[in-house]
């Protein structure tokens, strides 16, 4: 037998005994990062009866999760207690157990530093630390969002460097996660996956597991960039749209048009036409952030992505347009933003969530802080908070709270929040989320 020959025996050999495992829920799946992405998907993995091993640096989380304790919004409580019950799910901070995992998902940050450039230390990190482990047989699935080329430019060779070959000893692949927290009709489980394998044996051997884990259809691609260059557009997709529909609420403010009710008359249209709401700016670690990593990426090919960054400078401009316009507000009342009480209701970045990450709201206190105002904050789902060395801490929202503030600022709208005696209690009010549809007063203002 040619050596040849030998290598295309191992390799189907190899991607054999995977593909059983996988087939007869016999591997052992690894999860690394164990946060809004990482912890849903173990536990969909471990419902669709894998043993799942979760691996977090973080040693509270990892405690947690052990004790059956929840803190994700998107995973449901008495699942995931039922889980770690059954010895369906453990957690750990010791990565020499990926020495019996098969499959391992990376699903760790992928943030921008301060020159919107791509920040990949954790994926080159948890890499690294799958590498001390590595052996034959093993798929490795990139989940992170990061920027068309990571996976075959810095993951496999990290792999490879430990002397086994991607696509004869080991499989690579890059499937998006798709996550959309508090969102109450789509969820890990039943939204459609994209997979992209560095060979095509990868990307079928992914399939299968995402066929055995999901409601949701597996859609495959021909390489990791195509993947990674689908996710990138999705969002920069949101993040233009947005765009436009902020730069469309700066205008019909200078027009005495209502904004609200003009993409409420748009979206009547069944075609050509998706609505996209403005607010107070993006948050998020998604929508804010990776469209800059294909603005980066696209340097390289001596290409300016000239619509991705006037976009960010659109929606990173909106935090400011808020303040701005909360101070001609009240004006009206015949008061001044230095030194009026302003109570903003959620600094949630959306609605009936408790992630803080990228919040516009954190920049509006920022820009109202700057403008001499005193800042309460009520959020059901955010009890406390600390930014730029200040704690703040949720207040109870009482009627005198409300009747107290010179502005009631609508920063997220929360669906717990009772808009009409909010309305009726507050001198003024402000709301940049449209919470306060249908309601109208003289002291309402919006977007």
């Amino acid at each position: 037998m040619s050596t040849v020959e030998r290598v295309v025996e191992d390799q189907m050999l190899a991607s054999a005994i995977l593909k059983d495992k996988i087939k007869n829920k016999e591997a052992v799946i690894g999860v690394i990062g164990l946060g809004y992405v990482g912890l849903p998907l173990a536990v969909e993995k471990a419902k669709a009866g894998y043993e799942v091993i979760g691996f977090d640096i973080q040693q509270e989380r990892v405690d947690m999760v052990n004790d059956g304790e929840n803190y994700i919004g998107d995973v449901v409580d008495e699942e995931l207690t039922d889980l770690v019950d059954e010895e369906m799910i453990t957690a750990t901070t010791d990565y020499q157990r990926i020495e019996v995992v098969d499959v391992v998902a990376i699903c760790v940050p992928t943030p921008l530093d301060e020159y919107y450039q791509p920040n990949t230390e954790y994926v080159e990190a948890s890499t690294t630390d799958i590498a001390k482990y590595l052996h034959k047989g093993m798929l490795i699935i990139l989940e992170s969002t990061t920027y068309p080329g990571t996976t075959e430019e810095i993951v496999k060779p990290i792999l490879e460097e430990t002397g086994l070959k991607c696509g004869e000893d080991f499989f690579v692949a890059f499937s998006p996660e798709r996550v959309d927290p508090g969102n109450k009709v789509y969820n890990t489980k039943n939204t459609p996956k994209v997979v992209g394998g560095i060979t095509s044996t990868g990307t079928e051997i992914a399939a299968d597991l995402y066929n055995n884990v999901l409601d949701s259809k597996v859609h495959t691609v021909s390489s990791p960039s195509v993947a990674e260059m689908e996710k990138i557009f999705e969002n920069t997709f949101r993040n233009i749209n947005i765009a436009l529909a902020n730069e469309m609420a700066i205008l019909c403010d200078k027009m005495g048009i209502d904004v609200w009710e003009v993409i409420n008359a748009a979206k009547t249209k069944p075609y050509g036409f998706m609505a996209f709401y403005p607010g107070p700016g993006l948050g998020g670690h998604c929508i804010p952030i990776d469209p800059f990593y294909l603005t980066w990426k696209a340097r390289e090919h001596d290409y300016h992505t000239r619509l991705i960054e006037l976009a960010g400078e659109i929606n990173n401009s909106m935090p400011g347009f808020v303040v701005g316009r909360l101070m001609k507000i009240l004006n009206k009342f015949k008061k001044t933003l230095n030194g009026a009480d302003i109570l903003m209701l959620g600094v949630a970045y959306k609605s009936d969530i408790d992630d803080l990450r990228e919040s516009p709201a954190l920049k509006i206190i920022d820009e109202l802080k700057e403008e001499g105002a005193e800042i309460m904050y009520n959020d059901p789902h955010i009890p406390e908070f600390e930014h730029q060395g200040v704690n703040y801490a949720s207040q109870e929202l009482t009627d005198e709270l409300l009747e107290e503030a010179d502005a009631v600022l609508i920063a997220t709208a929360h669906s717990a929040y009772d808009y009409q005696k909010i309305v009726d209690k507050a001198q003024v009010v402000f709301d940049t989320r449209n919470g306060t549809e249908g309601i109208e007063a003289d002291n309402v203002f919006r977007l």
